[in-house]
């Protein structure tokens, strides 16, 4: 499964729930973190996958937080099944929860439980 069929996933699956999904990737720490801040005032959640800057990054962490947004955390693979470092997140502690191990299928049920309330 390609990002872009994940995209178009979550955007059909929001479309049909009347909703609107805003789709962001970069591998620079400070454009994510730009992106956050700038989509703080227009978005009503956030489904995050913060990749290597899980383990790292207190700005993206902060970022999130100070959007005052439920945060949905999700990894394709099943962190704690991996390397004993990938066990700490960052992000976390400020998500209303986290989706690991799912594959693609983690970013629609992410969708989902942030359509729910």
């Amino acid at each position: 499964t390609t990002l872009a069929e994940i995209d178009d996933d979550l955007r059909a699956a929001a479309k049909q729930a009347g909703a609107e999904v805003q789709c962001v990737q970069s591998n620079h720490e400070g454009a994510l973190i730009d992106a956050i801040q700038q989509a703080a005032a227009s978005v009503d959640g956030i489904v995050i996958n913060p990749a290597g800057l899980t383990h790292t990054s207190v700005s993206l962490r902060d970022a999130l937080a100070a959007t005052n947004k439920p945060v949905i955390e999700v990894h394709l693979s099943n962190v704690f099944a991996r390397e004993p470092f990938r066990h700490t997140s960052m992000v976390s502690g400020i998500a209303r929860a986290v989706i690991s191990g799912l594959g693609p299928r983690g970013y629609r049920a992410a969708l989902e439980a942030l359509l729910a309330g």
